[in-house]
């Protein structure tokens, strides 16, 4: 708590002594909070629990800053903000701090997701709350995860796969009529289906492809790399070559 104070007084002080703290807005600090967003994330990803730390207080200046903003303009400060998420926290969570009864995680998410609907000034629908800022992949994954948690999902989870398939198969004849919106569309589904398909396995779809884009990264560095050091451009390499570099990198990595 104490450390918690001595931040609120540093925000203070630099808006009113700092010209560039002084001069900032809820709409100029939106681009760089969505950047430290991303930063946290990566760190994360990696579990550098040193950057983990470091991202996280970055991120909590941003909160701190938004809330001197709002109270600056006499909208709210930040008891507000932490007083309206410790009544959320309370009422989302009556198996916890009431007489209600949630023995699984999937029980808990379902019972949120009842109680949100029913907050006074709460979300209308069960998708409202779905921001439309979010990366398609990430959106993707939170509508089908909210429909879930009101009954709208398979019976099995192994059911997903024919719809996986019917999409492909949809896509490929609108691959061989050329018609570039449908084969988009179709592209589409076919993305949706699977990550319905990491979802109902338990996998995140966000998390799987950037793993997969990393991977990408290290083995193709490895290649330009490689070449490099034999005085070649990677201009001057062939298609065969560039995969026997590309093999030796993923060799070395299951080594």
């Amino acid at each position: 708590m104490e450390a918690f104070g001595q931040l609120l007084d540093i925000m203070d002080e630099l808006r009113v002594k700092c010209p560039w703290d002084r001069k900032q807005t809820n709409e100029s600090l939106r681009t760089n909070t969505i950047e430290e967003t991303y930063e946290l994330c990566e760190a994360l990803m990696r579990d550098d629990n040193v950057n983990i730390k470091k991202e996280l207080g970055d991120l909590l200046l941003h909160i701190v800053f938004y809330a001197k903003i709002g109270e600056e303009k006499g909208a709210f400060d930040i008891k507000d903000v932490c007083d309206s998420l410790c009544q959320k926290l309370v009422y989302r969570h009556p198996h916890v701090f009431g007489e209600a009864k949630a023995e699984t995680a999937g029980k808990v998410e379902q019972n949120w997701e009842e109680l949100k609907l029913k907050e006074k000034g709460g979300n209308r629908t069960v998708l409202e709350g779905v921001p439309n800022s979010l990366p398609s992949l990430v959106k993707a994954h939170r509508i089908q995860d909210k429909v879930r948690n009101v009954g709208f999902d398979w019976e099995e989870r192994e059911q997903v796969w024919d719809k996986v398939k019917e999409e492909y198969e949809e896509l490929r004849a609108e691959i061989a009529h050329k018609d570039a919106d449908k084969m988009e569309a179709e592209f589409g589904d076919l993305f949706f289906s699977l990550v319905n398909a990491a979802r109902l396995y338990k996998i995140n779809p966000d998390n799987a492809l950037e793993r997969t884009n990393q991977k990408f990264i290290r083995r193709f560095n490895y290649i330009e790399q490689q070449t490099r050091q034999q005085g070649r451009s990677l201009k001057d390499l062939t298609l065969a070559e560039m995969d026997a570099l590309w093999n030796e990198a993923k060799s070395q990595e299951t080594a």
